[in-house]
C-alpha cells in the first residue's frame, strides 16, 4: 500500500518556513510575508523567546495560527523546548498544539555527559524518548528530534546512529526524526547517504538548508540559499523519493536575512527584502521536489485522518 504521502495531489510542495529568522514580525505579518512568498505554512518557534511563549501558548498559540489561516497558511509544526515529560508545560503546550492542528512538534537537543559511559547515556536518552512518546500519544502528536552536527562535541543524534539506537523500537507515529541533511553531510560526509536509510523509517517530518565552512575554520559553517552551498540536493531527492520519506518540510532560511544597514531600515523596506529572499529560496526548494515528482506534505502513516 502507498504511504498517505505519495497519494497527495498537489501542484507544488507544501513547505513551512522556520519562523526563528522572523521574530521581528508580529502574527499577522508573519503570515502575510511567507505567504506572499509561497510558502504553504509555518514551522512556528513555540519556546523561550520565540512566536509564542510556552507560558502563554493556550493565549498565543490559537493566535498566531488564526492568522497564518487567513492568510491560507497552516501551522502543521512547531519548535519547542520539550526534552522531557516531566517538563512542567510540556503538557500545556503539546495539548494545544494538537487542538489548533499542529501534527509534528521538534523536540530540543539532548547533550552527553562525558563523564559517563555512551552507553549509560543511550539508555538515559532512550527513558526521556519512552515517556515522551506515552506523552505524544496522550496529546496526540508525534514528536521528532532532529539530527544536528558537533555543537561543543557533545550533541546526541549528530552522527545519526546513536539517534536510531535510541529510536529503535518506539512507534514512530509517536516519536521519531526531524531529518537536516544539511547537519547530516556536515558531520558524517559521505556516510550521511548510510545514515539516511538507517533512519528513514523513523523520519517524520525534514529540515531544508544549505551551507558552507567558513574560510577561517572549517569546522564553522554558514548558511546559504539553497542550491549554492555544499548539499549534494541531487542525491538527497533521490534519496527522499527512493525510501519514500514523508512529513513536512520546514525550510530554514539561515542565511544572512538583513546587512547592518538594512537593519537600520522601517519595517515596510526590511519586509521587501525578506520577501525577496524568502520567495527565492522557497522557489528553490519548490523546483526541487518538482523535478523529483516529489510532494511534502502528510505524515507518512499518519492514522490520524
Amino acid at each position: 500500500m502507498e504511504p498517505a504521502w505519495s497519494q497527495t495531489v498537489a501542484k507544488k510542495a507544501s513547505l513551512h518556513c522556520f519562523s526563528k529568522s522572523l521574530h521581528w514580525l508580529d502574527y499577522d505579518a508573519l503570515a502575510e510575508v511567507l505567504a506572499q512568498a509561497g510558502y504553504c505554512g509555518i514551522d512556528l518557534t513555540v519556546r523561550p523567546k520565540g512566536h509564542v511563549l510556552p507560558e502563554k501558548v493556550e493565549q498565543d498559540l490559537p493566535r498566531a495560527v488564526e492568522a497564518a489561516r487567513k492568510q491560507g497558511l497552516q501551522v502543521g509544526m512547531i519548535v519547542t523546548a520539550i526534552a522531557s515529560a516531566s517538563d512542567p508545560l510540556a503538557e500545556r503546550v503539546l495539548k494545544t498544539a494538537a487542538q489548533c492542528g499542529v501534527k509534528v512538534y521538534r523536540m530540543n537537543y539532548f547533550r552527553y555527559d562525558e563523564k559517563r559511559r555512551v552507553e549509560d547515556e543511550l539508555e538515559r536518552f532512550r527513558g526521556e524518548f519512552d515517556a515522551l512518546e506515552k506523552l505524544n500519544r496522550t496529546c496526540g502528536l508525534t514528536g521528532c528530534y532532529q539530527n544536528h552536527l558537533g555543537m561543543g562535541e557533545r550533541n546526541f543524534g549528530g552522527v545519526i546512529w546513536d539517534l536510531h539506537a535510541v529510536l529503535k523500537g518506539f512507534d514512530p507515529q509517536w516519536i521519531g526524526c526531524q531529518f537536516d541533511v544539511h547537519h547530516a553531510f556536515a558531520e558524517i560526509s559521505d556516510s550521511w547517504v548510510t545514515g539516511t536509510r538507517v533512519i528513514a523509517p523513523h523520519i517524520r517530518s525534514t529540515c531544508l538548508k544549505d551551507y558552507v565552512w567558513t574560510a577561517a575554520d572549517k569546522r564553522q559553517h554558514r548558511g546559504v540559499f539553497g542550491g549554492e552551498g555544499l548539499v549534494p540536493w541531487a542525491r538527497y531527492f533521490e534519496l527522499v523519493k527512493e525510501l519514500r520519506i514523508g512529513g513536512p518540510a520546514s525550510v530554514h532560511c539561515e542565511w544572512e536575512l538583513f546587512t547592518k544597514e538594512e537593519q537600520a531600515l522601517p519595517e515596510a523596506e526590511r519586509r521587501a527584502i525578506a520577501l525577496r529572499k524568502l520567495k527565492r529560496e522557497c522557489d528553490f526548494f519548490t523546483s526541487q521536489y518538482a523535478k523529483y515528482g516529489l510532494t511534502a506534505g502528510q505524515l507518512a502513516t499518519d492514522k490520524r485522518g
